[in-house]
C-alpha cells in the first residue's frame, strides 16, 4: 500500500467536526480529499450512495471484514457497522493527495495507531455536554432516545481527547476552522 498522509477529525456527534472537515475540503481542494466511509445502516433522507457513504448490507459488510478489506471498522451501535475501505484510501493517495476523515473517536484512534507519524489526529471538543445536547436537538435529525444514546457516548468519548495529537475547542466555529486550517497546512508541509 503506497503510503501518504491522513488527517483524522474525530469528535462526539454534534461537535462540529463535519462542518470543519467540509471547510478544509473547500480550502485545500488540491491537497486533500475526503474518505467516504462504508456503513451497514440504511440511507437517510437525501443521502447518496458513494457520496455520503458506501452503503452495504450487513452481509456485504461482514464479508468485507472477513476479506480484510477495511483499514478499520467497528460496530458503533448494535447491528450498525462503519468502516474505512482500503481501496478508498489507496484511490486518494494515488492522486497524490492526503486523506481527510470525519470519523468517530474509536475509528480515529485506530487509524492513528496504525499510521503513527503519517497521521494527524484532531479531536474536536464541544464547549460542554449541555451545548452538545442543544446542537443535537436543533439538528432535528434524531429522536430523543437517539440523542440520549449519543450524549452517553459523547461523555465517554470526551475522556479520550488526550489520546489525540491535538484538540480544537469548537466554541466559535470561525475560530475552530481557522485553527484547523493552520494545523492542516503545517501537517501537509511537514515531511513524513
Amino acid at each position: 500500500m503506497e503510503n501518504g498522509k491522513l488527517i483524522i477529525f474525530s469528535a462526539p456527534s454534534g461537535s462540529g467536526k463535519t462542518t470543519i472537515v467540509r471547510h478544509l475540503l473547500k480550502t485545500f481542494p488540491d491537497q486533500i480529499e475526503f474518505s467516504i466511509s462504508a456503513t451497514s445502516r440504511p440511507q437517510r433522507g437525501i443521502e447518496e450512495n458513494g457520496k455520503d457513504y458506501h452503503y452495504l448490507s450487513l452481509e456485504e459488510f461482514k464479508q468485507k471484514i472477513a476479506n480484510k478489506e477495511f483499514l478499520e471498522w467497528e460496530e458503533v451501535y448494535s447491528g450498525v457497522y462503519y468502516g474505512t475501505l482500503r481501496t478508498e484510501v489507496e484511490k486518494i493517495w494515488a492522486k497524490g493527495k492526503a486523506v481527510i476523515f470525519d470519523i468517530d473517536v474509536e475509528g480515529g484512534l485506530n487509524l492513528k495507531s496504525q499510521f503513527k507519524a503519517q497521521a494527524l489526529a484532531v479531536f474536536v471538543m464541544p464547549p460542554s455536554i449541555k451545548i452538545l445536547e442543544e446542537r443535537l436537538h436543533s439538528r432535528q435529525t434524531d429522536n430523543p432516545e437517539s440523542i440520549a444514546r449519543r450524549i452517553a457516548k459523547a461523555e465517554k468519548e470526551l475522556k479520550t481527547a488526550e489520546l489525540f495529537d491535538v484538540f480544537i475547542l469548537n466554541e466559535k466555529l470561525e475560530e475552530a476552522c481557522e485553527k484547523a486550517e493552520r494545523l492542516a497546512l503545517e501537517f501537509l508541509h511537514k515531511p513524513c
